[in-house]
């Protein structure tokens, strides 16, 4: 019956379970910092703002100020724009890995000897005049507001994370001590996930944080609590594609033109995942896997001929078939060795010498 035990107890067989419940997510950054001699805040370093499922905070920027359209050389590190004459640069190019499009002129880059493509562009270029800003290290101990709502529709159970009262919320902090609160250290986090907290401010990267909605509703739905558990998903550090960052700009005028401050930021994103699964008593797959269960250890057999030799007529031909078969196979020296291979042979060998006694 161990088979049986693991189906019913540990895998709760019995029970009607939901696998697709209804989520959501509010996320809210807090935290105030001083970067040198400028105060960073939430609208300084957190994108988006509305707070969603993914969010973002920033921890380093590289700037670059005052870029106008115009004309200027192309970044000279791409192999394809370096040129010794114009006939070099062919105009209305443009480089996939470039910052714009080509004039036809071959021009020196920036006050250098060397020269490359000259383009329609942002000037200056980013690769050329970014200013590196030192990173965001104090948003370590910044936190993050996670609310999340789930909803187990086949049930109609609705729960939250947010179990406690707004008082206790405002200045608590998740840890294994208060796993019912919804506030984690950004540091916290990329610990968690295995990830150096200075890696994060240098290259930025992708955390997954995962909420794990376990549900018994044979018991009182406040026992329903989420797990939290935190991975990276951004690839590895020193691969291509390491890391994380995006650009953005903020635009003005200056002395009656277009300007704009292009900043790319890098940055600790969050992605907010969540699972459900919820289970409750329902007699029909408590049937179905009951039957499963039981002849799956070989009842079914015993079963038939309890029902054989106690409830049916003629029971006395069937057991008497049956005992004279026993008799006749312990005279041959074939007598089963195992209870399951007696109860096997015994029924088997006499269905048809039972119709032959009953013909009788």
């Amino acid at each position: 019956m161990v088979p049986g035990r693991y189906v019913f107890i540990s895998q709760k067989a019995y029970q009607e379970i939901e696998t697709r419940p209804q989520s959501s997510v509010y996320t809210e950054m807090r935290g105030v910092g001083l970067l040198e001699d400028t105060v960073k805040d939430e609208v300084e370093y957190v994108r988006p703002s509305e707070g969603g499922d993914v969010i973002s905070a920033i921890l380093r920027r590289e700037v670059t100020h005052n870029q106008v359209q115009g004309v200027c050389a192309e970044d000279i590190t791409l192999p394809s724009a370096r040129c010794n004459k114009d006939s070099d640069c062919v105009a209305g190019v443009l480089d996939f890995d470039g910052n714009g499009q080509r004039t036809g002129r071959c021009v020196p880059y920036y006050n250098e000897s060397r020269k490359t493509c000259e383009i329609k562009s942002w000037c200056p270029i980013e690769k050329f005049a970014a200013v590196r800003e030192p990173p965001l290290l104090v948003a370590e101990n910044f936190t993050i507001f996670i609310k999340n709502s789930i909803h187990f529709p086949k049930f109609d159970v609705l729960r939250t994370n947010l179990i406690k009262k707004r008082r206790y919320l405002n200045r608590c902090t998740y840890s294994e001590k208060h796993s019912d609160c919804p506030n984690f250290r950004l540091g916290y986090i990329a610990d968690q996930a295995r990830v150096k907290f200075s890696d994060l401010c240098e290259m930025g990267g992708i955390i997954g944080v995962f909420i794990n909605w376990k549900c018994d509703f044979d018991l009182a739905p406040k026992e329903c609590k989420p797990v939290y558990t935190f991975r990276r998903l951004s690839v590895v550090k020193n691969s291509p594609d390491s890391g994380y960052n995006y650009m953005y700009a903020k635009f003005y005028s200056r002395d009656g033109q277009e300007s704009r401050t292009l900043i790319r930021a890098y940055g600790m994103r969050l992605d907010i995942i969540v699972h459900g699964e919820a289970g409750k008593f329902a007699i029909i797959p408590t049937i179905i896997n009951m039957v499963a269960a039981v002849s799956s250890v070989g009842i079914c057999s015993m079963i038939c001929d309890w029902v054989l030799l106690t409830f049916i007529d003629k029971n006395e031909v069937y057991s008497q078939k049956m005992f004279d078969e026993i008799s006749q196979d312990r005279a041959e020296g074939t007598i089963p060795t195992t209870v399951t291979e007696l109860t096997i042979t015994s029924y088997g060998s006499t269905h048809s010498d039972l119709s032959e006694g009953v013909a009788l």
